[in-house]
């Protein structure tokens, strides 16, 4: 059987990484990686994908920025910069178990060269598809998501943007949800 090249919400997680309040103001355009990571969060609500997030050493860093915990299921702190450990897959497997599968994690982060990436090359050395939201990700230095951004695509993962994220899990116009999820993607 060929492997499907489009991202199902029906098999879906989301994984959001450390959006936290003394990282993000160090983050290159940290204001719209957040309002990306929101907007999937909020999409993911719509169309009943399980939210996930990472907080890297929260007592230092602080917790996820606002909104975006009021959309999340869960919140998985770490110290580790890798964020696909026993935790996470606690996490994902709960969300299995209630669902059937969520075999494909749609994954968004801060740095994106430090914890996403190891998040997302850990996720993918466990067999999961990895599909990386390019403009929900930030690190300080452009240069250095992009760098992150080129060797996940090397390492097999999918590289997407937020809106194709939308409307693969939509799959059609007249899906029930459709016109809440155009709303949201009209607001961002």
């Amino acid at each position: 059987m060929t492997r499907p090249l489009r991202m199902r919400a029906a098999e879906s997680a989301l994984v959001l990484i450390d959006y936290q309040e003394r990282l993000m103001p160090a983050i290159h355009d940290g204001d719209a990686v957040l309002a990306r990571a929101v907007f999937l969060a909020k999409v993911a609500r719509e169309l009943d994908v399980p939210v996930i997030a990472t907080a890297q050493n929260p007592a230092r860093l602080g917790p996820n920025l606002a909104p975006l915990p009021d959309y999340l299921d869960e919140t998985v702190e770490k110290m580790t910069f890798a964020g696909c450990g026993p935790d996470l897959d606690a996490a994902l497997t709960r969300r299995d178990a209630s669902r059937g599968s969520t075999a494909e994690i749609v994954i968004g982060g801060c740095e994106a060269h430090v914890c996403l990436l190891q998040s997302a090359l850990g996720l993918l050395e466990a067999g999961r598809r990895v599909w990386v939201v390019a403009d929900a990700c930030g690190s300080r230095r452009t240069t250095d998501r992009d760098a992150a951004l080129d060797r996940l695509r090397v390492a097999g993962a999918g590289i997407v943007t937020a809106e194709m994220v939308a409307f693969e899990w939509l799959q059609t116009a007249a899906h029930p949800r459709f016109k809440a999820v155009s709303a949201l993607v009209k607001a961002l």
